[in-house]
């Protein structure tokens, strides 16, 4: 199964790759006008179609079958315009009772953009629909799927996949239907995965945009601070750095924009944990790893920290070899962000895409495998990233990613999600300052050129 914003994502995708949206609501309409000929048994057929691409999905449909349709608001899409516009069959505008004369009323209003309960118009056609005793089959979902009013059919075509949540009881039969959509649209982390970014709202106010806790430092400096540059860079509004007692005074110098928690020892410690912890209580994700060193009593504090938390969290750098050799399980959302050489010393042997998935699925984690094609894997879903370039070399560019990771988790996306995007932009951004300074780039020109790809890719 697949979430209606996947479906969007891989749309999306699939046009980056040449597959237009006009491809694809042809190929869709073809299905669909296949499943229905095979449904109507004679009967006369009517097509009710709404304004975005569910609605041109129904439009060529009717179109191939010679058959009516009814829209329920002007075509708002460039691509279900053009499919009204070459219907072969009648068109008119509905109202209520114009489906008693048809046996097979094909639901073409609402697909998976709807947000909210249908009203208006929407809500009198599916209301007349679920009165009937038509024979009803729905375009990709049920209009009103998933809210508290919705169609009922006997019949559902879903397009590509089924979308989560679906099931006989609420779609009826359920026919899957190939529309052309590229596997690498779907493997491949694509222009589409940036419709997944949390535009914040404009009445919203400091904070609500995500909040992020950096514990890093002690013999090192750098690497936090690239990766709380990384966090605000990729939006998130607030970023606090717990840092040892050498380090703190020195990364609250290198920006104006770092709030900075000294923590008690030269480096991270048990003792610090209860403190930790409070900070935790504040934020919206936490990035453990960056610059804490090798020592043994740091990685012990550190492995005790990422065994109680409970916010969602994001693992890098000697983080991730606190915990190696030892039996996880975590119980909040947590992505680890190894290179294979502290994959390997995660697995205990190199590693590859099963073993990689398997561990993923033991630990309940997000494994983010950097590497020239980074492998993104919850253990059930894999996706991978080809953005990026050899510069990405330079040191810190793995804390930077880490720190874009815990930003967009902030924000309030998914785990996985949030990994697959970061390592997209990222990638993007390291892109960017290579074409600008080469193999001299360095981690900060790759951080100061989120936003530029950010720009870019959103538009704003």
């Amino acid at each position: 199964m697949i979430s209606p914003s996947d479906a969007r994502v891989f749309d999306a995708n699939s046009e980056s790759l040449g597959i237009s949206v006009d491809d694809l609501m042809l190929n869709a309409g073809r299905a669909l006008a296949d499943v229905v000929s095979r449904f109507a048994e004679g009967k006369k057929v009517l097509f009710v179609c709404g304004s975005g691409n569910n609605g041109g999905d129904g439009y060529a449909a009717a179109s191939i079958l010679g058959a009516d349709a009814v829209r329920l608001s002007e075509p708002k899409t460039k691509a279900a315009r053009k499919r009204m516009e070459e219907m072969t069959g009648r068109v008119q505008d509905y109202e209520n009772g114009c489906i008693r004369e048809y046996g097979v009323i094909v639901d073409c209003a609402l697909g998976t953009g709807i947000r909210g309960t249908p009203r208006g118009i929407y809500a009198s056609f599916i209301e007349e629909l679920n009165s009937s005793d038509k024979f009803v089959i729905s375009a990709d979902v049920p209009s009103g799927f998933g809210t508290e009013l919705g169609v009922r059919p006997d019949v559902t075509v879903a397009f590509h996949d089924l979308k989560t949540g679906m099931d006989e009881k609420i779609c009826g039969k359920m026919i899957v239907a190939d529309i052309g959509i590229p596997r690498e649209a779907v493997l491949f982390i694509g222009p589409g995965d940036i419709g997944r970014y949390p535009i914040p709202r404009e009445d919203s106010h400091k904070g609500d945009n995500g909040r992020v806790l950096v514990i890093g430092g002690g013999p090192y400096t750098g690497a936090p601070a690239i990766a709380a540059s990384a966090a605000l860079r990729t939006g998130c509004d607030l970023v606090r750095i717990a840092s040892p007692k050498q380090s703190a005074s020195t990364i609250a110098a290198m920006s104006p924009s770092f709030m900075v928690t000294e923590l008690s020892c030269k480096s991270l410690c048990r003792k610090d944990l209860s403190k930790l912890s409070d900070l935790c209580g504040t934020t919206d994700a936490v990035l453990i790893g960056p610059g804490i060193g090798p020592g043994a009593p740091s990685r012990g504090a550190a492995a005790e920290f990422i065994s109680a938390c409970r916010t969602p969290m994001v693992i890098d750098a000697d983080g991730i070899n606190a915990i190696a050799g030892k039996a996880v399980r975590f119980s909040a959302p947590v992505v680890l962000t190894p290179h294979k050489g502290e994959m390997t010393r995660l697995l205990g042997r190199e590693p590859d895409d099963a073993g990689v998935m398997a561990f993923a699925k033991e630990t309940g984690s997000v494994v983010l495998l950097k590497g020239r094609e980074d492998m993104i894997t919850d253990g059930v879903r894999i996706r991978y990233n080809r953005t990026g370039c050899p510069g990405m070399t330079a040191g810190g560019t793995g804390d930077a990613l880490a720190g874009s990771v815990a930003g967009l988790m902030s924000k309030g996306m998914e785990a996985f999600d949030a990994a697959c995007l970061a390592a997209y932009i990222c990638g993007l951004a390291g892109e960017h300052a290579f074409r600008k300074f080469s193999y001299g780039m360095t981690a900060t020109d790759m951080v100061e050129s989120i936003p530029r790809v950010l720009k870019r890719c959103l538009k704003k």
